[in-house]
């Protein structure tokens, strides 16, 4: 090859790599310009983090000393001197969101997890976070996310589609303190419990499991509603033409209800070997024939609390609702094998309103703004007292209505949660499209067996020893 052709060779290359650095800056300036002004300060924040970090590590001490000398540092002329230890800086790698930034960084020897987290309140200073969360990605990296703006202020609405969840019983609640989404698995889940101040946010926590979930065959809902005397009323109007049975706040009809439950429960521990050859619905998961059934009860006190009275007419609520909580007791305790999930929501859950033997066996629970330090323990128990970030008392903000508190099952302690918003008339829409999947469980297992329909309204004896 001539100098002539090298020399054009270099010329070409340059070029390239001129138009490649013309495309990129034309991209990033159209990126830039298209975007709202919460993600353009995002992005000016992302280039700080980086055009900062080789400085600010050492600073926080976020980098390491390599005193041995490289292999080939013999190959250089230091006459005679002793050679300087290298200082290595971690790789950093930033991304933006709308509400801050997302840093993955390398670790290295002496230079980890731990000391990235005690780093995280000066790294929040240095990058102008409101909060720095970092977690531990996989062997060897971390995550740094930075928050500018308070996700928890930020209201959220969530158009929900006719999709079939990809996973069923997996449960989307919305997004933390650091803007990540939140979820969890109410597989093997036998309760839920869910608390807070009334227009906080709890029904429309549950009208979004309604819209995620309504949509698949391998799911059916039934609903107590203490809110309402009948299906046409309330929250849950355009919802019970998607449920195989619904009650308002008529203690005998709700009786009734979970006797029906109770009965269901029975059949399906009676027949589960035989129908699905498990010992537990779980091992082969909900399907068509064999749904996962839900059973909301709204404003539980209505159904649990206790009359206090000599007359008949008390004297017969009374014994309704100490049978409702006996027969609610069988569903949280019994019903979860065999694919039947309790959701219980209430204002404050005391034991007066939720019975501390159906509570204390529900292991996830939620709640929003509580008035006092009792509600929110008996909401999240006693360990919330030792997380005062998160503890529901300090919601009553009207700008925190739709965050609740509640414990992760991925990280220690206690998290906030904005929950999302759904509109009205999108709820209706999927219940409405979905309002033919509705099946009674009892006759589908009925169909299963090819025989006739159990009746279900036979009377419950005392609970059955486990």
């Amino acid at each position: 090859m001539t100098i002539q052709e090298v020399y054009g060779l270099t010329h070409l290359v340059a070029g390239a790599g001129l138009a490649l650095m013309t495309v990129w800056s034309v991209w990033w300036t159209i990126r830039y310009a298209l975007a709202d002004s919460m993600t353009r300060e995002s992005i000016r924040q992302a280039v700080r983090v980086r055009w900062g970090w080789k400085r600010l590590a050492p600073m926080l001490k976020l980098s390491a000393t390599d005193k041995t000398p490289p292999v080939l540092a013999f190959l250089s002329d230091t006459g005679n001197k002793p050679l300087k230890p290298r200082v290595l800086i971690p790789a950093l790698k930033v991304k933006h969101d709308l509400y801050g930034v997302i840093a993955r960084v390398g670790c290295l020897p002496g230079v980890g997890l731990e000391e990235f987290q005690r780093a995280a309140p000066h790294l929040a200073n240095a990058w102008r976070c409101t909060r720095v969360a970092v977690t531990q990605e996989r062997p060897g990296q971390v995550v740094i996310r930075g928050v500018r703006l308070d996700p928890l202020k930020f209201k959220t609405e969530h158009r929900p589609t006719m999709a079939v969840p990809e996973e069923t019983a997996r449960w989307d609640l919305g997004l933390d303190e650091y803007a990540r989404p939140v979820s969890v698995s109410l597989a093997q889940v036998p309760g839920v419990t869910v608390a807070g101040l009334p227009g906080f946010g709890k029904t429309s926590l549950l009208n979004r499991l309604l819209s995620d979930w309504a949509p698949s065959p391998a799911v059916q809902f039934a609903c107590a509603d203490g809110k309402v005397s009948a299906a046409h009323e309330g929250d849950y109007a355009d919802w019970a033409r998607r449920m195989f049975a619904f009650v308002g706040d008529d203690l005998e009809g709700a009786n009734a209800m979970f006797r029906r439950l109770v009965e269901l429960r029975r059949m399906r521990s009676a027949r589960v070997r035989a129908v699905l050859g498990v010992k537990g619905m779980w091992d082969v998961g909900p399907s068509e024939d064999w749904p996962l059934v839900v059973l909301i009860i709204d404003e539980a006190h209505t159904y649990f609390r206790d009359h206090k009275g000599s007359d008949p007419k008390t004297k017969k609520l009374a014994a309704l609702a100490a049978e409702n909580a006996r027969l609610v007791e069988d569903l949280v305790k019994k019903g979860r094998s065999v694919g039947i999930l309790t959701v219980l929501a209430t204002q404050k859950s005391t034991g007066d309103a939720i019975p501390t033997f159906i509570r204390d066996v529900c292991p996830v629970g939620l709640s929003f703004a509580q008035k006092t330090a009792e509600a929110a323990v008996a909401a999240l128990g006693e360990e919330i007292r030792e997380w005062p970030d998160a503890n529901p008392v300090n919601l009553q903000d009207p700008a925190y209505v739709g965050v609740a508190a509640m414990s992760h099952q991925s990280q220690p302690g206690f998290t906030r949660i904005r929950t999302p918003y759904v509109p009205d008339v999108d709820a209706a829409v999927i219940a409405s499209s979905t309002a033919h999947l509705t099946r009674d469980p009892a006759d589908l297992l009925a169909a299963r067996l090819e025989e006739a329909p159990v009746p279900l309204h036979k009377d419950i004896d005392g609970p059955e020893a486990d």
